[in-house]
């Protein structure tokens, strides 16, 4: 150690804290073996050699390049520190409050308007929670002459109607129609529930609607064109058509031209006040006057191009229709009209016309009858007790309601491709569209408070398609539809084919109660067959 010590010697000197060191620090090493001396080694101090600066001094005043990392960070930095998180303040309308006493409650409720029609209960719960105000009755002085003038309504006040009257409310009802969420007035609660309670009501009426007037004035076509015709008709963006054809959009619309607005600024009030004007009118008038308003005053046309499906290949239909539609297109005016005779063996006899077709007779007496019909009748609490002048209609609506009980069980598999309307696809149309009616009526008058967004998902919940055929299958009765053979075998092991099949008989169910029965009979096998609202008590 002392060797290698001594050969570096000549390369390095040791001093003490007082003597200067003569070489560079690079030049010096030490064996890792080097015991620890109390030393000190200081570089010698030399001014250096070749020496360039290469930084630049920024003013003040100059600013970083644009991309530059030191301008980046700086601004972040700005960013946060102007910021600075503070407490968010909720809207007022979120604010929890200190619930109501029971005497304001209740006088709350006595002193609404939603209570004050004991005749009419439907009506009274799509009126507002509580009374106009000023702000309303302005709104009403100034616009509401227009509207009615617009739709074609005398301009006298409905108020001097009597009190057994349902379009005393009109004039409320039109007003409420017009206060789409994009206007001044939808701050008002009152206001913003009522007319979202009307559109949620209006569009069921408006499908029901044209539902039945286009089964009876095409009774050979199936459901598929007529749905296109429809949305041909009544599609989003086909409304604002109709609006300016009778000349309202300056009621929607008062400080803009509707033609210059984009089209999502455009069609959600237009559709918003569509529905809820025809919810308003249906809730006055009745379903008539629903077909007047849409093809007089709106102008709508059912054989225009823009509203007709598109073109598919048509099963070729042998079999004979019903003489009011051999060889005659009804009309809107037919439709509207029409009154069954005094002893009709229906509800609606020329609706179940158009759905069932005369031929089912020829399967009368066969298997299903004796075996099947029996049950589905017990289960379903057929046929109803209707007092009839003469015992011959009675026996002759039984025979039509089993028909229509075959018909409704009937899948196109077994007869369609060569009788296409041997299904129940025609009756599934027009049920699915009063259930759809019904369950609205039925949640509007159960939740008063409820606005129309909520209403609309309890319903969409409630009538969704696998628990519809989930109430059929509950009752079993599943396994009294009618397949062909092929699909039988294909259907029996596979719940994901089977389940539509259900929901479909579950809807065309629906349908022939009501062209037989009419709405109430809808209603019974819903809440009371079916339990729709899952609300009665399960077996144990």
């Amino acid at each position: 150690m002392l060797q290698s010590f001594n050969s570096t010697n000549s390369s390095m000197e040791l001093s003490s804290s007082l003597t200067p060191f003569s070489k560079k620090l690079s030049d010096i090493s030490f064996s890792s073996s080097l015991s620890p001396f109390p030393l000190q080694l200081y570089p010698q101090t030399s001014k250096p050699k070749n020496l360039r600066v290469l930084a630049v001094a920024v003013g003040p005043s100059q600013e970083l390049p644009r991309n530059s990392p030191q301008r980046l960070l700086k601004e972040l930095a700005h960013r946060k520190k102007a910021t600075a998180p503070r407490k968010k303040v909720p809207p007022k309308r979120f604010i929890l409050k200190p619930p109501l006493d029971d005497k304001k409650l209740t006088e709350r409720f006595l002193n609404s308007p939603q209570l004050s029609l004991k005749q009419f209960p439907l009506l009274s719960s799509c009126l507002p929670s509580s009374k106009l105000n000023t702000a309303d009755n302005t709104w009403i002085d100034e616009y509401l002459l227009e509207a009615k003038q617009a739709l074609g309504y005398p301009l006298e006040k409905s108020d001097e109607l009597g009190d057994d009257n349902p379009a005393k409310q009109f004039d409320t009802l039109l007003y409420l129609a017009f206060q789409h969420p994009s206007c001044d007035r939808t701050n008002a609660r009152h206001v913003r529930s009522a007319h979202s309670r009307l559109w949620f009501l209006g569009q069921y009426v408006l499908e029901l609607a044209l539902a039945e007037f286009f089964l009876q004035r095409y009774p050979r076509e199936s459901p598929g064109p007529m749905r296109e015709r429809v949305f041909g008709l009544i599609g989003k963006r086909n409304l604002p058509n109709w609006i300016k054809a009778a000349s309202l959009q300056n009621l929607i619309f008062p400080y803009d031209d509707m033609d210059k607005l984009i089209r999502k600024d455009r069609e959600p009030p237009v559709k918003s006040v569509f529905w809820a004007l025809f919810g308003a009118i249906y809730l006055c008038f009745g379903m008539p006057e629903v077909y007047h308003v849409l093809f007089e005053v709106f102008g709508m046309e059912p054989e225009a191009e823009d509203c007709q499906p598109r073109l598919r290949r048509q099963l070729e239909d042998v079999d004979y229709v019903s003489v009011e539609f051999e060889g005659n297109k009804l009309s809107w005016q037919d439709v509207a009209t029409y009154k069954p005779p005094q002893d009709a063996l229906f509800a609606h006899p020329r609706l179940f016309r158009a759905c069932v077709p005369p031929g089912m007779h020829r399967f009368r007496g066969n298997i299903w009858d004796y075996d099947s019909k029996p049950q589905v009748m017990q289960i379903l609490g057929y046929p109803l007790a209707v007092n009839d002048r003469i015992p011959e209609i009675t026996e002759a609506r039984n025979i039509e309601l089993g028909l229509g009980l075959q018909l409704c069980f009937m899948h196109p598999s077994k007869y369609k491709f060569e009788h296409p309307r041997f299904c129940f696809e025609r009756l599934e149309y027009v049920g699915q569209k009063i259930q759809d009616l019904v369950m609205a009526e039925r949640l509007l008058m159960k939740h008063l408070d409820a606005p129309g967004r909520w209403l609309q998902e309890k319903h969409r919940r409630v009538l969704m398609n696998k628990f519809c055929g989930r109430y059929l299958r509950e009752k079993y009765m599943h396994r009294f539809i009618i397949y062909s053979e092929q699909v039988q075998d294909a259907y029996e092991n596979n719940r994901r084919l089977r389940n539509p099949a259900t929901t479909a008989v579950q809807q065309a169910l629906h349908g022939l109660s009501y062209t037989v029965y009419g709405k109430p009979d809808v209603r019974r096998l819903m809440f009371e067959v079916f339990d729709f609202e899952q609300i009665q008590p399960k077996s144990v």
